[in-house]
């Protein structure tokens, strides 16, 4: 008999070479019914895999994400039978779940089209029918690279020559077998509904030099309802599109002269992210940061010393070289070393510490054209970039002072669905990281205990740390239910030791600060981007680019409206007047389009009365108000908002 646990803590016994889905049956049919993974002491595992020891367990439904990946891992699988039957002599390269749905890479001898993706679909659909079992079966490295030699497919034998030697398994599903470690569902008969969504290009291997394959991305779900709801978010998250309410609302825009992947704010957007980094501002302000300014350039010896130019140098801007033949600078990837370099300006004391410095600082990243979207994936962007220099005695109390300035800008803002991801080394690949073991465990308890005492929900991510630290990344989900990763707090030991950083303690001795990088928004780009997403471009009162638009019922009125704007504008009040030639319906309806919070008619009776007919945005007629009971309540609103 083998003892397995639970998450609740209770134990049972079971024989030796139970299967999860066997305790997952004794424990109720529906449960089995339900269960699409399990997690067998910390590894996530096939449901029909004998457990033959003693074990923690974890059973996991759709609601988990361990069992959407494995679900769409396995769909991966079935849509690589379809093709093969489909596309005879079609090659395979790798087909893995992601966040929403999965794909697979492949190099077929026939084109695929766009066109093809409902035949592909139906083919899917017909094989899951047959509720074909998933066979796992281990098998030498000689055996793997054979069978693949034999087909000629250079991908897998490539993918095999980096494995080890009785670390390899195959999958069967149906006439398909495949190089795989799993995990899969038992069958593909629990796969019901199913849609190929895309077709893109893909560079084997990510490596330009390598040929382009086909990528084929899909989603599939247990039931139609799903993926019928699934769908009508997609629509929806095409109205809210960033890009399109962008060049809506005049926001920012790109130009192929200036370069691709660096966005242009126009005066809006401009006005925009002024008012949230004097939101930030005051914020910090309030908890002791200074504000500081660095170049946007820096020595190549500057990214040495802090490791980003050996870890980084090769996907980054290639080296600004000057007349003088020793000189060679980087366009600045990170704040972090420039500001390493303002600390060590002078000597410090233990009574100093922390040192907060606070910038908007502008880096830049070179990422390939494909992987450019918008304002969420750009090659210049400006991060409200902080590094606290502290004491370690000071280390836990600096971290949840961070997590309480993240906290207040997520409730400002509206969002609440979010976890908090820990995010640690890979304990199994070390060697990416810098830095003693030592100094990333106090760092890793650091993060895990402040989580703790400040009650976050949080998630473990091994292999998600930065190479220098552990990090905890808030992730967000906005209102389509869709996840984004915005603020980032990390501990680092490391960049201290890089540029020789001390302080002089009590003992009137030299120590090592700890330095703590943060920034709530992540970077201004890509948190505009969530929160007109989020928001479908109706932005908070406080940040609207316009907050009132005046609507002249006909030309007579345009100077009376003039003088309410500028009462208005004066009073802080962002208005602007379409006086347009015309009819007021057609100018309430395209200012609505132009989600304008406020809309202000005047006509006769208003301007006989001094006052405006109110009307907001999705709400309807308010009724008149003079202009100072219009300005008090808008106050009032935007009070309310930034609390």
């Amino acid at each position: 008999m083998i003892k397995i646990i639970f998450p609740d803590g209770n134990t049972k016994e079971y024989p030796r070479g139970t299967t999860a889905y066997q305790i997952a049956e004794s424990i109720s049919p529906r449960l089995a019914q339900e269960v699409l993974a399990a997690t067998v002491n910390g590894k996530v595992t096939d449901l029909n895999l004998p457990i033959n020891e003693d074990a923690e367990i974890k059973l996991h439904k759709w609601e988990d994400e361990e069992a959407r990946k494995t679900f769409w891992h396995t769909s991966s699988h079935l849509l690589a039978e379809a093709l093969e039957e489909l596309y005879p002599g079609i090659k395979f390269g790798i087909g893995p779940s992601i966040e929403n749905g999965f794909y697979y890479d492949v190099d077929s001898p026939t084109p695929i089209l766009e066109t093809d993706l409902p035949k592909i679909e139906a083919k899917m659909t017909e094989l899951a029918r047959t509720k074909s079992e998933l066979i796992r079966r281990e098998v030498s490295k000689a055996e793997a690279m054979q069978t693949y030699t034999d087909k000629g497919d250079q991908y897998k034998t490539e993918l095999i020559g980096d494995l080890e030697d009785g670390t390899i398994t195959f999958y069967s599903n149906g006439n398909f077998t495949d190089l795989c470690r799993g995990p899969h569902l038992p069958n593909v008969g629990y796969i019901k509904a199913i849609k190929l969504t895309s077709i893109a290009g893909a560079y084997w291997r990510g490596n330009e030099k390598n040929k382009m394959l086909t990528r084929i991305y899909g989603i599939t779900f247990p039931k139609k309802s799903m993926l019928d709801e699934y769908l009508h978010m997609v629509e929806e998250a095409k109205k809210r599109d960033h890009r399109k309410i962008g060049k809506e609302l005049e926001l920012f825009m790109f130009s192929n002269r200036v370069g691709q992947g660096l966005p242009l704010w126009l005066p809006k957007g401009a006005a925009l992210r002024e008012r949230l980094e004097n939101f930030l501002r005051n914020v910090q302000k309030q908890h002791g940061y200074l504000q500081v300014i660095t170049p946007h350039i820096g020595s190549k010896e500057l990214y040495v010393t802090s490791g980003h130019y050996a870890k980084y140098g090769k996907d980054s801007f290639q080296p600004i070289r000057t007349p003088d033949e020793n000189e060679e600078f980087l366009l600045k990837p990170m704040n972090c070393p420039h500001h390493c370099e303002i600390y060590r300006a002078k000597p410090r004391s233990y009574k100093e510490l922390p040192v907060r410095l606070a910038e908007f600082g502008t880096v830049y990243r070179y990422e390939q054209s494909g992987e450019l979207h918008g304002l969420t994936r750009v090659r210049g962007f400006t991060q409200d970039d902080a590094h606290i220099f502290c004491r370690p005695d000071q280390l836990k109390d600096e971290f949840k002072k961070v997590i309480d300035i993240v906290l207040y800008i997520f409730k400002t803002l509206s969002f609440e669905n979010f976890t908090a991801q820990i995010s640690l080394r890979d304990p199994e690949n070390r060697e990416k990281y810098i830095g003693s073991d030592e100094n990333w465990e106090k760092a890793e308890s650091a993060i895990i205990e402040a989580t703790q005492e400040k009650g976050l929900n949080t998630t473990v991510e091994y292999g998600e740390a930065a190479f220098y630290g552990p990090k905890l990344d808030f992730m967000v989900k906005d209102a389509l239910g869709r996840k984004w990763q915005l603020g980032t707090i990390q501990v680092d030991y490391n960049l201290p030791e890089r540029f020789d950083l001390s302080y002089t303690g009590a003992d009137d001795k030299p120590h090592r600060p700890i330095m703590i990088h943060r920034a709530p928004f992540g970077s201004m780009e890509r948190f505009v981007a969530v929160l007109l997403e989020h928001t479908a471009g109706k932005l908070p009162l406080w940040l609207s680019p316009e907050q009132a638009v005046i609507l002249p019922i006909s030309e007579k009125f345009n100077e009376y409206a003039s003088e309410v704007a500028n009462k208005l504008n004066i009073a802080d009040v962002r208005t602007q007047i379409d006086d347009r030639n015309e009819k007021i319906g057609r100018k309430i309806r395209d200012n609505e389009i132009k989600r304008i919070p406020f809309l202000l008619i005047v006509g006769e009776k208003e301007q006989a009365e001094g006052k405006v007919s109110v009307r907001i945005q999705g709400e309807g007629d308010q009724g008149a108000m003079t202009v100072e009971e219009f300005v008090t309540f808008v106050q009032g609103k935007v009070a309310k908002e930034i609390g």
